[in-house]
């Protein structure tokens, strides 16, 4: 057992360590949101669970993840006979963290089970998992992306064989997903993909399809079921000739799929999970939905896996907070300890503030998703702020935790810098955010489609201005959030209108700040009202308008001795009355 946090960070070393810590006690604005959110009853429920994760994220599973990463997957070809093999070897402590992910938390399998909790409880646990291990969340995530891309699309004969292993929590027969996609030609460019696909009659009048071309990025690459884009013989050009295919690894009969896996990626992040080339040579594989509408119908399966991004995003800038407060607070410089020095202050600050907004934004599409998906059409006005919200917290909050881990590490100094601590790892991982489910430029230009061709902008105006309407704010503060808000719409929209690609990152961003800002201060009374005051939300949304979406002289320097009490207040995560959080309110 570890020694604890409190006697490191006082022995003579200096040096703290928070192995041990619980992240979800240490996390004193989690257990109010989710409360908020979920209700009391549905949280209630989970609170135990919560708990134990966030203990265990911070001393066995975070040991498990540091030793994963120092031991990438490996592919053997062959058997010493030269039998063909195609064997991923996973190292021992990367399979004990997917017993946990798959069997004991059953992360994938949740939202496709009877009865299933609402999708926060899911995205909650994920991100108390992701604080200890990134790498294995991006199988989890493709596995139920997968899933629900199969429910929406498949026949029901491919639903009823493979819905029982994909929901399914006994390890040793449970079945992983993965999406191959990328080509060399292809990346954000679908519209190229070549692999193809051929469809055979068989001498009884039954039809085969089969699969032919390279996928240049597999991650999950000896996944036993993948969603694959392929362009249909005799097909439309671009996207109108593509279709989506499930690829199992092994058929019906037990004999392997003709695929093979080319060689593992050597990546900067995220080593501790197998991510390969893949060549298909005649590989049999189902048609999901539509020839022609293939791309569409993995567009849901990229945009949930889009949001779960955007959930581990968050993830790394919390467990990387946590790192920082805890060295502020424990280590001693010059007389004093690392938090009591105001340019520390401010640092920390400037972690908390994009740390704060993702997790806002997950939570905010996590609770809209169940009215979105409600029966055949759901709730539109939820389906489309889902429709824009999703690409907007994988464009920004993946950017911030880049900004966020590498903040971190400095507050940590030279020690940070070493592959013993977690620092160096979430750097690392953070940088794959940015990348995948499609490029910040990709990205920031499906916010602006979504706003254009489907009216998400307006659907987001009225549910923010409502939100804001029913919160009971102050009304400064209300009217605050809503100029802001209304000028980063106006800036969107005639970014979209106007084809002004060149700006589109500007107004997404700035729509991205407007929206977590007024969620965020909604959360404050919406966790004021439930419990003991505490209107740090609110303090940050003020925040965020002050310095990301108001002109401000650069070179005009801040008193010195303005708003100290309430920073110190912020770092220390204490409760904050509302005429604290007020004196954070800018100037109009």
């Amino acid at each position: 057992m570890s020694e604890s946090p409190a006697a490191q960070g006082s022995g003579a070393s200096n040096i703290p360590d928070s192995r041990g810590i619980n992240f979800f006690r240490s996390d004193p604005g989690l257990a109010p949101l989710l409360r908020a959110y979920l209700g009391e009853t549905a949280f209630t429920d989970i609170e135990a669970q919560l708990i134990a994760l966030g203990q265990r994220a911070s001393d066995e599973l975070d040991a498990l993840a540091l030793s994963a990463d120092h031991h990438p997957p490996t592919l053997q070809h062959r058997t010493r006979r030269g039998e063909a093999i195609q064997h991923i070897d996973k190292h021992p402590d990367y399979v004990a963290l997917e017993r946990v992910a798959y069997a004991e938390l059953g992360l994938a399998a949740m939202s496709h089970r009877e009865h299933a909790p609402a999708p926060l409880v899911k995205y909650a646990l994920t991100y108390l998992f992701v604080q200890a291990e990134f790498g294995l969340c991006c199988p989890v995530s493709m596995t139920d992306s997968l899933t629900r891309t199969l429910r929406k699309f498949g026949t029901p004969d491919l639903i009823a064989r493979y819905l029982p292993m994909l929901a399914s929590q006994d390890f040793d027969t449970l079945f992983q997903g993965a999406m191959f996609m990328t080509e060399q030609a292809a990346g954000s460019d679908v519209a190229r993909i070549a692999t193809r696909a051929a469809r055979e009659t068989g001498a009884d009048g039954t039809e085969t399809w089969r699969l032919y071309g390279d996928k240049w990025f597999c991650s999950n690459a000896d996944a036993d079921l993948a969603m694959v884009l392929a362009r249909v013989d005799g097909a439309p050009a671009g996207i109108k000739g593509l279709a989506l295919f499930l690829l199992p690894k092994t058929l019906p009969d037990g004999t392997r799929n003709t695929y093979r896996i080319v060689r593992l990626k050597d990546k900067l992040g995220s080593r501790s999970m197998a991510s390969g080339e893949i060549v298909l040579e005649g590989a049999q594989a189902y048609l999901i939905g539509e020839v022609g509408r293939g791309f569409h119908q993995m567009a849901d399966m990229i945009n949930m896996s889009r949001l779960s991004n955007g959930v581990r995003a968050a993830g790394l800038m919390r467990r990387a907070l946590t790192e920082a407060l805890h060295i502020a607070r424990h280590r001693e410089a010059f007389g004093r300890k690392l938090i009591d020095m105001p340019l520390m202050q401010r640092q920390l600050i400037k972690m908390m503030l994009p740390a704060e907004q993702a997790r806002t934004l997950f939570m905010r599409i996590a609770t809209l998703l169940p009215r979105a998906d409600r029966g055949d059409r759901g709730d539109e006005s939820a389906a489309k702020c889902v429709r824009i919200l999703t690409p907007m917290i994988k464009f920004r909050a993946c950017r911030d935790a880049r900004r966020v881990t590498g903040d971190a590490m400095e507050v940590r100094g030279g020690v940070g810098y070493i592959e013993e601590w977690s620092d160096a790892r979430l750097v690392r991982d953070a940088h794959l955010g940015s990348i995948w489910e499609g490029t910040s430029n990709i990205v920031a230009l499906d916010v602006a489609r979504a706003a254009k061709r489907e009216g998400a902008l307006d659907a987001l105006g009225r549910y923010v201005r409502a939100e804001l309407a029913e919160a009971g704010l102050p009304e400064a503060s209300a009217a605050l959030l809503r100029a802001a808000f209304e000028r980063a719409g106006a800036a969107l929209e005639s970014v979209a209108e106007c084809g002004r690609d060149e700006s589109v990152r500007q107004a997404a961003s700035a729509l991205y700040h407007a929206t977590t800002a007024a969620f965020m201060a909604c959360e404050a009374a919406q966790v004021s009202r439930a419990g003991a005051e505490d209107y740090r939300r609110l303090a940050l949304a003020h925040l965020i308008v002050r310095h990301k979406l108001l002109p401000r002289d650069p070179l005009a320097l801040d008193d010195r001795d303005a708003h100290a009490t309430q920073l110190r207040a912020l770092v220390d995560e204490t409760p904050l009355p509302l005429a604290d959080a007020m004196q954070l309110l800018p100037a109009q």
